[in-house]
């Protein structure tokens, strides 16, 4: 798990690029690999890597990794869980290792077979990799969206030259240490997070002109001519069907999972998700640390007494991690400004806290549960309002499938926003015509490659095209922050695979009783206590609703604030912040990434200079 930093040059008479630019926009990322650093340089750019080390743990994992002839340079960031099968597929073709480390698989892998590569990958990672004879580049992602990867292009002048110059980066902050990339905030993007609170829309993001690749995404680019760049989905041709059955793929999934040269232990908040992979983790390994994160507040949330006993019955080092008011608040701060991004969810704090509490007593990988339900139909909410949804169609075609989810899952409504966005930002914005097209195609993609059993199947790959790209997000950054790889092994693509192969009936059934997760309770009821088997979604929550008060005062007299918000809304929210928490934390999430990222001391004690600052911003957007 590491961070990538890189400068490529698109013009042959682009400027040299200083080391001392390549090493700051890679340091900037030092959170992300605390073990290693390493810069590869020549004409056609630079490229800085930050090293998790992780398998193989010697400088034989190195990178940027070089071929041994020096032509293909690679800077990745991820695992391979399938990397023992693709290894004996390169023995065949003559191929050596020097090392153990999956690094040394890909780079061979791309040197073989090249973009179809891609396709063989079972993992997460995010990667650029270069051919510096044919003077291409390739950028990936895996299909699942679990790994980050952030790209721009800009034209720079120095005292050697001009040109173009494409700038990559694992998270933003690092490519708005390049002086010459222009910071402004998008206006779509900004409207867009606060109805569903993401960061990421599509290919944009919250930053003009800063593009992340979408799940599954490659671009190969001639760095000559970049005009001629092509772009591929993995998504576009996925017509594999499963192998085998629940148990086994998930079984088969987490123990590759659990392949590591650094200590590890599993995420436990007590419910069915994570008690499975703490279950199947502990036998594999034996002896196993567990963690849970919450907020100790009565009448609030069990976690902490489920998780308890859970550990006690598997036999697990278990530790708990409070989450306090205080804490939460300068957290929640502070990462806003380490992350460069608002944040999406409140739980972020929860897990950043649990992975330094995990990263202190010396383990370096995590396995979490993420997934499980938006592949087996664990929300049970989302799931009642699409099948009302579906049964208000009466049999017609459900074309505004997206609209539906934008409406009904949304923190601040369509109806609200004019009201509580300003309008120089919600014209900026189109009134959120991007945002209703986005989810509308995406919604009508998913629906044609549906199984047809059930018109549930659409609304719950929605969920896994949509929703789950965000919480891996989280997950990653946040565990990130503190030197913690992440593990998913339900968002794993043979997971996937199998879950989206399964009939509605094995996934969901409502009615009275409501059924959720139905497949993955029966295929380990008999090996965990009923109370976890049969309980209910939950996910380390924290009461953040009563708990942002001391923010939410801050929002009205805030410049940043006041150039976003009207003033209705920020009285509003700020006179009663509990009962309008769904409006309160988007708005102070914009705030906080607003001040941080836009705003300086002068700003902030002179609002004519932050709307002059926005100003501009809103009406070139």
């Amino acid at each position: 798990m590491c961070g990538i930093a890189s400068i490529l040059n698109l013009d042959a008479q682009s400027p040299h690029i200083p080391r001392a630019l390549i090493e700051r926009m890679r340091d900037r990322l030092a959170h992300r690999g605390p073990d290693d650093a390493g810069i590869w340089e020549g004409p056609i750019g630079s490229i800085g890597h930050r090293r998790l080390a992780i398998l193989d743990t010697s400088s034989a994992g190195h990178q940027p990794m070089r071929s041994d002839d020096g032509r293909y340079i690679l800077a990745y960031n991820g695992e391979l869980y399938n990397d023992h099968d693709i290894r004996s597929q390169l023995a065949t073709k003559g191929c050596t290792f020097k090392s153990s480390c999956d690094t040394e698989t890909l780079l061979h892998a791309l040197i073989t077979w090249g973009p179809q590569a891609i396709d063989k990958l079972r993992g997460m990672f995010a990667f650029v990799f270069i051919d510096t004879q044919a003077r291409t580049a390739i950028l990936a992602r895996d299909p699942m969206g679990i790994k980050p990867l952030y790209h721009t292009t800009v034209e720079t002048r120095t005292e050697t030259g001009a040109g173009r110059q494409l700038v990559i980066g694992s998270e933003i902050p690092a490519i708005l240490e390049h002086p010459d990339v222009i910071r402004k905030p998008d206006p779509i993007t900004v409207s867009a997070y606060l109805s569903s609170i993401r960061t990421t829309l599509g290919q944009r993001t919250m930053f003009e002109g800063i593009s992340t690749l979408t799940p599954g995404q490659w671009i190969h680019i001639p760095l000559d001519s970049p005009d001629q760049t092509t772009s591929a989905n993995w998504w576009d041709n996925a017509s594999r069907t499963p192998t085998q059955g629940v148990r086994q793929t998930i079984e088969d999934s987490i123990h590759r999972h659990l392949r590591t040269d650094v200590p590890m232990c599993t995420l436990l908040s007590g419910g069915l998700d994570s008690a499975i992979t703490t279950l199947l983790a502990k036998q594999s390994l034996g002896s196993l640390n567990t963690y849970c994160a919450g907020a100790k507040v009565e009448g609030f949330s069990d976690d902490f007494s489920f998780a308890a006993s859970l550990a006690k019955t598997l036999n697990t080092n278990h530790t708990e991690v409070e989450i306090t008011q205080e804490s939460f608040i300068e957290r929640w701060q502070w990462m806003v400004t380490q992350l460069g991004v608002p944040l999406s969810t409140p739980n972020e704090v929860a897990i950043y806290e649990v992975a330094s509490a995990l990263r202190k007593q010396g383990h370096i990988v995590a396995i979490s549960g993420e997934g499980a339900d938006e592949l087996f139909a664990g929300y049970a909410p989302i799931m009642q309002q699409a099948a009302a949804h579906i049964a208000g169609l009466n049999g017609v075609d459900d074309t505004n499938g997206g609209l539906f989810h934008l409406a009904s899952n949304a923190w601040i409504s369509e109806e609200l926003k004019p009201g509580i966005l300003r309008e120089p930002w919600y014209q900026a914005a189109d009134a959120d015509a991007h945002l209703k097209d986005h989810y509308t195609q995406a919604f009508n993609q998913v629906r044609e490659h549906s199984p047809t059993d059930s018109p549930l199947q659409a609304h719950l790959r929605f969920q896994r095209r949509m929703n789950l790209p965000n919480l891996l997000q989280r997950l990653d950054t946040s565990t990130m922050l503190a030197g913690v790889e992440g593990r998913t092994p339900y968002a794993d693509i043979e997971v996937v695979i199998c879950a989206e192969a399964l009939p509605m009936i094995e996934k969901y059934i409502a009615g009275e009783p409501e059924r959720t997760k139905i497949a993955l309770r029966q295929a380990f009821k008999n090996d965990l206590p009923p109370e976890i088997v049969n309980r209910p979604k939950a996910s380390f929550p924290l009461p953040f609703q009563h708990w942002m008060a001391p923010l939410t005062d801050r929002l009205f007299t805030s410049p940043i604030a006041r150039e976003f918000f009207s003033e209705q809304a920020l009285g509003l929210v700020c006179a009663r912040p509990t009962n309008y928490w769904h409006m309160a934390w988007p708005m102070i999430n914009l705030m906080l990434w607003g001040e941080n990222q836009f705003g300086d001391k002068q700003d902030h004690k002179d609002e004519s200079a932050c709307s002059g600052k926005y100003s501009s911003s809103t009406t070139s957007g």
